[in-house]
């Protein structure tokens, strides 16, 4: 019987062993971890950053090869089923997942960041920063971490609504693992990717309660304490439980068209409040800078100067939506069931890209604004 219930509970017993042990050793020791950590992280980015641009911009390439070529008719799901969710709430839901409270932080923080900080060789605070600061803003949360949600959740859509696969990251393994999917490599692949989606979502929640806790205390006077921080987190914590619980069709796609809808109501108060033709004409200019240089930016890690830019914003950003990955595509996979891959495909690039393009173009374009043409 012990036996069967480790088998069965594995992943679960193992993973939670390994993320108590980091929780436990970063309250005993948060200057070590702290050390380690940055250690670890400096090796992997200062010796992979290639790896990372050369597999993202293949994901990309290969997730639009896939979707028009003939394979594009393939249903996720049987033949003749059809999508369980409409367009905008599937849309909605896909936002809240990809993105979601990260924009909130990076939509202003970001290009303001690139604009005084740009590499070594951009004049800060010139007009080249400020075009440069936007167009890896938009790079950055663009077309190139959907493709990396594209194609893991793809792949645990097709071998879940097609194969009759469980709905888990080992189960893409298949083609490479074979039956070893449902022993111990399998159970490997799977922690890893808890791991990975417990860490990533951990630094898009703490980038948010940051946030959030700076505009209480500019606002009301909070209390600068962390003790402010960490209730901010359990009570989003709560927040998303009480949605995961009550379910995706009356809780998560509710609560995501909510969040679309209160997104745009912002995003047009900040345009009409702000310089309405200085953001357009930010957001066309970007939007052709972005365009023209996209392939550049997709492989471009700045080996003879700017490399340490790079590595701390590029490479660093894709490592995050990789560990984001495992979790978004597994929640994306779920409401996708029914579209072609065509129709998965081509969306889930282009939709949220534009939608977080517009996003970045009137917050980051005003800040701009803000510090260009007012001196704030």
């Amino acid at each position: 019987m012990l036996r069967e219930y480790l088998r069965r509970e594995g992943v679960f017993l193992l993973s939670a062993g390994i993320i108590l042990f980091f929780i436990g050793f970063g309250v005993a020791r948060p200057d070590l971890l702290d050390s380690v950590s940055s250690v670890v992280h400096a090796a992997i980015l200062d010796n992979f950053s290639w790896l990372y641009l050369i597999s993202v911009f293949f994901f990309l390439a290969f997730a639009l090869v896939l979707a028009l070529s003939r394979y594009g008719t393939i249903k996720l799901g049987y033949d003749a089923e059809r999508p369980q969710y409409g367009f905008f709430g599937w849309v909605a839901m896909l936002f809240a997942a990809g993105m979601g409270i990260g924009l909130l932080f990076w939509g202003v923080s970001e290009p303001l960041v690139h604009f005084l900080q740009p590499p070594s060789f951009i004049n800060a605070t010139s007009p080249d920063a400020a075009a440069f600061a936007m167009r890896y803003a938009f790079f950055h949360w663009g077309i190139h971490p959907w493709a990396v949600y594209t194609i893991v959740s793809l792949s645990i859509a097709y071998f879940s609504f097609r194969r009759g696969m469980p709905a888990l990251i080992s189960s893409c393994f298949y083609p490479i693992l074979g039956n070893r999917i449902y022993g111990a490599a399998g159970k490997a692949v799977d922690v890893l990717a808890v791991f990975a989606t417990v860490f990533g979502t951990a630094t898009s929640l703490g980038f948010g309660a940051l946030q959030i806790h700076s505009g209480l205390t500019h606002l009301y006077g909070l209390s600068s304490a962390i003790s402010v921080t960490i209730g901010i987190i359990l009570i989003a914590t709560a927040l998303f439980m009480a949605s995961a619980i009550i379910g995706v069709e009356k809780g998560v796609q509710v609560l995501s068209k909510f969040n679309i809808v209160l997104a745009m109501v912002l995003l047009f108060l900040v345009l009409a409040l702000g310089s309405p033709p200085y953001v357009l004409n930010v957001f066309t200019s970007t939007l052709g800078g972005y365009i023209n240089n996209i392939i550049d930016m997709s492989l471009q890690s700045y080996p003879f100067a700017g490399f340490e830019w790079s590595r701390d914003w590029t490479v660093f950003y894709w490592a995050w939506w990789i560990s984001w990955s495992p979790f978004v595509g597994l929640f994306i996979a779920r409401i996708s069931r029914g579209r072609t891959i065509r129709e998965f495909v081509l969306t889930v690039l282009t939709v949220p890209t534009l939608f977080t393009f517009v996003w970045f173009a009137i917050f980051g374009g005003s800040a701009l604004h803000l510090e260009l043409e007012e001196g704030a």
